[in-house]
């Protein structure tokens, strides 16, 4: 994993300068996306007002009316002349992480540095917090008055989610000192982290269908193996430890034992990518396309060290094919695929999927046609029913493993849920088998409770 920990930008108004002194570890030059000036509207009013103290004053011959007029026209010729502030900024920002899992808080501490020659007597800042990291301690913003050179450090704590984040431009407004008009400038920053899913192996028990490699998928067929599976008649050539001599002692004819025999697999590990899949409980849950990566890194895992072929592919408008293959190298591109392709990415895609029976017409044609697949999609439409229905029927066997991101709390959230039901429902009825996922449980336990019920 790679972590950017720190980043130095100095900046003025409508142009970059270079980097200056620092002690961060590392720097990096920065860009000024926009910068504007706004009025404040902070002395709205006041020059009415002024006026209408000073007619009243003159109509009932009342001085200290007028003196109040007076006093509110000389503020509101002093806002007018009033102007907004060029700062020269140096701007650090310091994550201390080195490689976060999922889950760890990640400390972010941000320093200002005034390199101008002008007093900032009001300064604010917004650090641009990525949209899927939870702000868990302080706040990601500061105000603070700059004399030249002098230095403000403020620092807020995240929780690490999985995948590549970039923080957003920095927000700077700085006012002057009648704060009538302000200017506000975006600062990029570039500073990112990655983190990866977590290891943690989590077997989905596999469908029949398996190619005549050693693996450790059991198969309805005797031969080599360890679980016993059956005895045959003896065939000249038998091995002498297969024989059954217990039954010859007692009389009977030479027989052979068999054992089942355990297969390799070819699997597609797909994740429902859509911008429909993108949903939550709550504002602060996980998404489902986060746990649905987080369930295929953990079955990427255990089939891999089960010796079977393992592909990974997204289903939506970003695209990522990996095709099927094994040992340590593949499953070391396909964990850096789950985490770090854009098409897994934290948040949802900006565009639909366009065309989608000629996207599924191409995604069947691409599937290996002795594979099966591991679809992970949270069921949040009829679309991705349609197609885990579709390639069972293509003769790839279909699990789905569902992360359920619907709430209990709205009567919308109630609606979603019963209508998510029936889906899982029809999948069952088509011999789709469904892991599905509720929030809160791990999913080794929700696996191992639905292959209780699933038939052998």
């Amino acid at each position: 994993m790679t972590t950017n920990t720190t980043t130095d930008v100095r900046t003025t108004i409508g142009e970059s300068q270079p980097d200056g002194d620092s002690d961060t570890a590392e720097s990096a030059d920065s860009t000024v996306v926009d910068s504007a000036t706004r009025p404040t509207n902070r002395w709205t009013g006041v020059t009415a007002v002024a006026l209408l103290f000073g007619a009243v004053g003159i109509l009932v011959t009342a001085p200290a009316l007028l003196l109040a007029s007076v006093v509110g026209i000389a503020y509101a010729a002093y806002a007018r002349i009033g102007r907004a502030p060029d700062p020269v900024l140096s701007i650090a920002r310091e994550l201390e992480a080195d490689d976060p899992e999922p889950g760890e808080q990640i400390r972010a501490t941000v320093r200002i540095r005034n390199e101008g020659d002008e007093l900032l007597p009001d300064l604010r800042l917004v650090d641009g917090v990525p949209a899927e990291l939870v702000v868990t301690e302080n706040v990601p913003r500061h105000g603070t008055a700059l004399r030249p050179g002098e230095t403000e450090t403020f620092s807020y704590t995240v929780t690490a989610r999985r995948g590549r984040h970039e923080f957003e431009p920095a927000i700077v407004v700085a006012r002057g000192f009648t704060g009538a008009v302000e200017r506000v400038q975006r600062v990029r920053v570039d500073t990112e982290f990655r983190c990866s899913p977590a290891a943690t192996a989590v077997d989905v028990p596999l469908r029949s269908l398996t190619v005549p490699l050693t693996g450790r998928v059991e198969t309805a067929v005797g031969g080599e193996g360890l679980e016993f599976y059956a005895t045959r008649e003896y065939r000249r050539g038998d091995p002498l430890s297969r024989i059954d001599w217990n039954r010859w002692v007692r009389g009977d004819d030479l027989t052979t034992v068999t054992f089942r025999e355990e297969r390799s697999a070819t699997v597609m590990l797909v994740v429902d990518t859509r911008a429909a899949a993108y949903r939550r409980p709550d504002e602060t849950a996980r998404h489902a396309v986060d746990r649905s990566v987080e369930a295929a890194t953990a079955a990427l895992d255990a089939l891999v060290e089960g010796g079977n072929s393992v592909g990974i592919a997204s289903f939506g408008p970003r695209r990522c094919w990996l095709p099927p293959g094994s040992g340590p190298d593949h499953r070391a591109t396909a964990r850096r695929r789950l985490t770090i392709d854009p098409a897994f990415a934290p948040t949802p895609p900006e565009s639909s999927m366009s065309l989608l029976r000629v996207h599924i017409r191409r995604f069947r044609s691409r599937l290996p046609p002795d594979s099966q697949v591991l679809l992970f999609a949270p069921l949040c439409d009829d679309d991705i029913v349609r197609v885990a229905r579709l390639l069972q029927a293509d003769g790839h066997p279909v699990t789905v493993v569902s992360p359920d991101p619907t709430g209990r709390d709205t009567p919308g959230g109630r609606l979603a849920a019963a209508e998510r039901s029936v889906r899982v429902s029809t999948l069952r009825e088509a011999g789709v088998r469904v892991v599905d996922w509720p929030p809160g449980e791990s999913l080794a336990a929700t696996t191992a409770a639905s292959q209780r019920r699933w038939s052998p």
